[in-house]
Order: structure tokens, then C-alpha cells, then sequence
């Protein structure tokens, strides 16, 4: 139970845990924001690390001159593409035997079989979707290299997604994370990316769930 508090006062204490990041290890906050997004993307063991919500106060962090935004933006996309195609080989190496395993504390099987249906029915875009998908965002390459999806198909689909998705959250944090109403509310403003960021998961789930009924 504490190990879990601690973990949601990480999530919505982002500014506070990475400003002490930056200020104790100096640039070494590059690799360690580098090495969160490429597990995130990377590991169908970590889809629980936080993603958007970090992309957004890591924006917000180099406003005030701690790093480089620009090569911030530039280090995130190499983790999260790099990332995703670990995943996909990763997957592409399981191949159709991970539709026999089960659901454990290592592998999400709920996660990963909606990832498939939502792959099988988007198809390709489900590449760029997915970057803004928590969960999915973790699964859809993997799902990718299990369905032995083509790989010049998927590298230009997930670099696509990959400069969109770092791009737009970082620099909409550099942009607006230190205006007043939002620094002052910044535990709330995460709340409401994770919410807007899980909301088209909860709505496919609720169709699904209608569907059986």
C-alpha cells in the first residue's frame, strides 16, 4: 500500500520529483527522462510508468532553464521510437504463442487482447493512436510484430507518431506548464491529461462491453 502511494504522489507530483531530479543529477536528467520513455515504450512489463503527463512537466521543467527543450524533444523521440522497435522484434521473436499466455504480473493479457482487436480493427493508425493511448501505447508494437506486421510499414507509422507525440506534449508544456493557473493547479491539470488520455480506452471498453451484452 505505501509502495502504490508513493507511486500516484510521483504521478501527480511530477514538477516537484523531477526539479529535485534536475537539480541533484544535473544533466544525468536527460538519460534518466530518456530511460523512463523507452521503457515505457519499450516493455510490456512497464506500461504503468507515466508518459504524457512526464512529456507535459519535463516541458514545462526546461522553461525555466534546466534543460534544453529542443534537445530534450530530440533524445525523448530517439527513446520512444528506439523503444517501439524493440518492441516489435521482441514481438516479432514471441510471435503466436503469446496468444497462449496469461494474464500475470508481468504481462497485462487484458491489455494486450484489447490492444489486438483495437489493431485488427484501426489497422496501421493504430501505430499513431496509440501514442496517445496509455496501455496501447505499450502493446501496439508488440501486438505489431506478433501479427508479423511489415516492418517498412511500421517504422514510418511509429516515427510519424513518435515526433508527434514527444513534440506536441513537451512543447505544450514548455509553452503553458509555468503559466500561473496552471502551475498553481498542475496536480489537477495531470489528473485531467491522464483522464483525457485514458477516456477513448474507457469508451472502446463500454462499446465492447455493450456489444457482449
Amino acid at each position: 500500500m505505501d509502495i502504490l502511494l508513493q507511486f500516484v504522489d510521483i504521478i501527480l507530483h511530477l514538477d516537484k520529483h523531477l526539479a529535485v531530479l534536475a537539480a541533484n543529477y544535473g544533466a544525468w536528467i536527460y538519460l534518466i527522462l530518456f530511460l523512463i520513455i523507452f521503457c515505457e515504450t519499450g516493455l510490456v512489463v512497464c506500461p504503468f510508468l507515466p508518459g504524457d503527463s512526464l512529456l507535459f512537466v519535463a516541458g514545462g521543467l526546461a522553461a525555466t532553464g534546466n534543460m534544453n527543450v529542443h534537445l530534450l524533444v530530440l533524445l525523448l523521440f530517439v527513446a520512444a521510437v528506439s523503444g517501439d522497435n524493440l518492441n516489435y522484434w521482441v514481438g516479432r521473436f514471441m510471435g503466436p504463442r503469446v496468444f497462449r499466455w496469461e494474464q500475470s504480473r508481468f504481462f497485462n493479457r487484458a491489455a494486450f487482447d484489447k490492444t489486438h482487436a483495437y489493431f485488427e480493427q484501426h489497422g496501421g493508425k493504430t501505430i499513431i493512436i496509440a501514442r496517445f493511448l496509455p496501455l496501447l501505447r505499450t502493446f501496439a508494437p508488440f501486438v505489431a510484430g506478433v501479427s508479423n506486421w511489415e516492418y517498412r510499414r511500421f517504422l514510418p507509422l511509429d516515427i510519424l507518431g513518435g515526433a508527434l507525440w514527444i513534440g506536441s506534449l513537451t512543447y505544450a508544456g514548455y509553452f503553458f506548464a509555468n503559466i500561473p493557473i496552471i502551475k498553481s493547479n498542475l496536480s489537477l491539470f495531470i489528473l485531467g491529461i491522464i483522464g483525457v488520455s485514458l477516456l477513448p480506452v474507457i469508451v472502446t471498453w463500454w462499446k465492447a462491453r455493450k456489444s457482449a451484452a
